[in-house]
């Protein structure tokens, strides 16, 4: 059935709100060709092919919006981009390359364009990750896998090498499975209120981060925030967004807008970094939606990531000393496309004790969404790239703001063989303010 207005007339999809291919052009003639792009795209410095530069890939879409086929080397190399944005931190010319590629993306989405057994893998990606409902029976089939043996038999090359490439990207990306924490509908602050915050719990972050989720929490309230777990929200419609699936992004996005507005809360507050970058980008993508033009424009301007809104406010809850040496990495879609890179260092740095060391190689990790599923070569070799780069810091704990990129990077290390437990900053918020011992743990196991 389809969705209505409130006036009762169906709700317009994608197709029809979407930009002009006018819009699409002027975007596209804002690039001036400078090639300053290159050296910060990951897939370029893989492969050194213009085609899968953003330099390159926007040359694709330009001849798409001229009428040129979306044919399948077309698909393919917009698919290859990450949408890590790091040519948008490059770019000179202020070009809005994330907007191009989610729209070339959409093209390539009503197309048809890929391969059937491509197409049908990622039909069965997003009927499974946005919708947590479907995670939990996932999760309990992983967890019977696991205490069967069955996970571990897996990785035995002979079984492994006659399996579809994206189940075998899939389970190695798994974390272990941990026991639920689940949150009550409302934290209340401790000593005098600042506000009431609402909490994005999102899909894959419910189920196999809750620890995270119940960390957050805890160090929102530490830190003077009434903490609303808004019932009823699921996934933001990032992974979509990012994927192309502009139909079923939008449902997704006005759920996540109806809860969160029903709530009347002073600010949403998100701790991963797609979820938010997504959710900051609503007044853009609901602009042609007249409904939800306001109320998305309104849910936009109110989202924080935790560390910015902690920055923001300052501390009040006691930090305790947690002696450790922590290797940071930067979230793509954190660092270039919410600009927030001196917050997350910031709070780290008021944890007594705690040295924090730069990641030097700062290409994004692989993770980028589903992508390390759907293009698990590529990610697999800058998985392991970043892997090296955190090995060559000397660091106990690998830590950052997106547990997409924690997952990633602990599954490389694991192949390497080092154990290194992966931490979110709000975990070591929550670790310092509680005075707790640091787990000894990594969100991945080591591959066998």
């Amino acid at each position: 059935m389809a969705t209505k207005q409130h006036d009762g007339r169906p709700l317009p999809t994608y197709v029809e709100t979407a930009a002009e291919d006018g819009h699409l052009r002027s975007l596209l003639n804002d690039c001036v060709h400078c090639g300053f792009c290159l050296p910060a795209c990951p897939t370029y410095q893989l492969w050194g092919e213009e085609a899968d530069s953003p330099r390159g890939r926007i040359q694709i879409v330009g001849q798409l919006v001229a009428g040129a086929p979306v044919h399948g080397a077309a698909a393919e190399h917009l698919d290859r981009c990450l949408s890590c944005l790091a040519c948008v931190s490059a770019c000179p010319s202020g070009v809005r390359y994330g907007e191009i590629i989610e729209e070339a993306r959409a093209k390539v989405e009503r197309a048809n364009a890929r391969p059937l057994p491509k197409r049908l893998g990622r039909e069965a990606i997003f009927a499974l990750f946005p919708y947590p409902r479907r995670l939990r029976a996932a999760r309990l089939l992983l967890k019977a896998a696991e205490s069967t043996g069955l996970r571990k038999l897996l990785h035995y090359h002979w079984l492994s090498s006659h399996l579809p490439a994206i189940l075998m990207a899939t389970e190695r990306l798994a974390p272990p499975v941990t026991p639920l924490e689940r949150l009550p509908p409302r934290v209340p602050a401790r000593g005098p209120s600042r506000g009431a915050v609402g909490l994005l719990v999102g899909c894959v972050q419910s189920v196999f981060f809750s620890h995270v989720n119940a960390a957050t929490a805890r160090v929102l309230a530490a830190e003077g925030f009434d903490v609303i777990v808004a019932k009823g929200q699921g996934c933001c419609g990032a992974l979509s967004l990012h994927a192309g699936r502009m139909d079923e992004a939008a449902r997704l996005a006005r759920k996540t807008i109806d809860v969160f507005r029903a709530e009347g809360v002073k600010l949403v507050v998100a701790n991963a970094a797609g979820c938010g970058s997504a959710m900051k980008e609503y007044g853009r993508f609901f602009a042609g939606d007249p409904p939800y033009t306001e109320p998305a424009a309104w849910l936009a301007e109110r989202t924080r990531d935790l560390s910015e809104l902690l920055a923001e406010a300052g501390p009040r809850a006691e930090r305790h000393p947690v002696p450790m040496r922590v290797a940071f990495h930067d979230a793509c879609h954190l660092a270039h496309a919410q600009g927030i890179r001196s917050q997350p260092r910031e709070l780290l740095g008021q944890i007594p004790g705690l040295e924090l060391c730069e990641v030097g190689d700062d290409t994004c990790c692989g993770s980028a969404g589903v992508y390390n599923i759907v293009e698990p070569d590529a990610a697999a070799e800058l998985g392991r790239r970043k892997a090296a780069a955190v090995r060559a810091t000397g660091a106990e704990v690998v830590v950052s703001t997106n547990p997409g990129c924690l997952m990633q990077i602990g599954a490389w290390l694991g192949s390497a063989g080092c154990a290194l437990p992966t931490m979110h900053v709000a975990e070591l918020l929550d670790l310092s303010i509680r005075g707790g011992e640091a787990p000894r743990r990594p969100l991945t196991r080591p591959s066998t």
